[in-house]
């Protein structure tokens, strides 16, 4: 559990997905979702709840209060409708407002920590996940979905490989070597689960990186590049200003840190 890293705005965070489960609280503010391509605008009181292996993307250009809760695929194993796989639905329910009342109370009693918070913020998390699984939990699986799901699985993998490596040279072809695909079908996997090509995925993780450590750190903008994967600043400019809309250096002028 913890706040959203977008929330100052002007914040885009491109196509990925995860095998946890996410839930969206936005108190303040706003977000727009994109889950496989349908718009879900976020106002706050308002909370989206991210399937695992659901390729999103989120949009944040105004400042927000967001808190953000991440589940283990494992802990609903119990209620799987599907090998590894479970999904909840993104329609509105009667439970809308409990829900968000609830992470709320979790998220002010870990802030608080006063004796014993720890077991209160188990009981409402507790009744979180009651809630999901017995109120938003859907039981109609049909098979295309339960394929999709198995091969961003299998993607996931490989993604989690890219994150660990993303700044050293890592071509289609070095990575389909790695992990025993031919690099034409690789690719198709990346186009056709993931709706993205390789090279844009790489790149929206090595931009993201650099954001972060644009953000937190007084390092100069080349040094941030090379750290990242970048070949030079240029590039990572080039990269930063199509993503967020300002060159770093604009980025850092507007608030965050002096480049030196």
């Amino acid at each position: 559990m913890f706040l959203f890293e977008g929330s100052q705005g002007n914040y885009f965070r491109d196509k990925h997905w995860h095998r946890s489960i996410e839930i969206f609280a936005v108190y303040e503010g706003g977000l727009t979702f994109y889950i496989n391509e349908e718009k879900h605008p976020l106002e706050a009181g308002e909370f989206m709840l991210v399937n695992s292996n659901e390729i999103h993307s989120i949009d944040a250009q105004e400042k927000n209060q967001t808190v953000v809760l991440q589940m283990p695929l494992k802990t609903f194993e119990d209620y799987f409708t599907g090998e590894q796989f479970i999904r909840f639905t993104h329609d509105s329910t009667v439970q809308d407002e409990k829900v968000m009342e609830l992470i709320w109370k979790m998220y002010d009693a870990y802030l608080g920590k006063q004796s014993g918070y720890e077991m209160k913020v188990k009981s409402y998390y507790y009744m979180l996940l009651y809630l999901l699984v017995t109120k938003y939990r859907e039981l109609d699986v049909d098979q295309d979905m339960l394929k999709r799901n198995k091969k961003l699985t299998r993607l996931s993998t490989i993604t989690a490989y890219i994150k660990d490596h993303y700044t050293e040279e890592l071509s289609l072809e070095t990575l389909a070597e790695i992990f025993g695909y031919s690099p034409t079908y690789l690719s198709r996997m990346f186009q056709k689960y993931a709706g993205i090509n390789y090279k844009s995925y790489l790149q929206s993780i090595r931009v993201q990186y650099a954001y972060q450590e644009l953000t937190n750190t007084e390092h100069t903008i080349s040094e941030i590049a090379l750290n990242n994967g970048f070949p030079n600043s240029k590039a990572l400019a080039k990269a930063f200003r199509k993503k967020y809309g300002v060159l770093p250096s604009e980025y850092r002028r507007a608030g965050f840190r002096e480049d030196s």
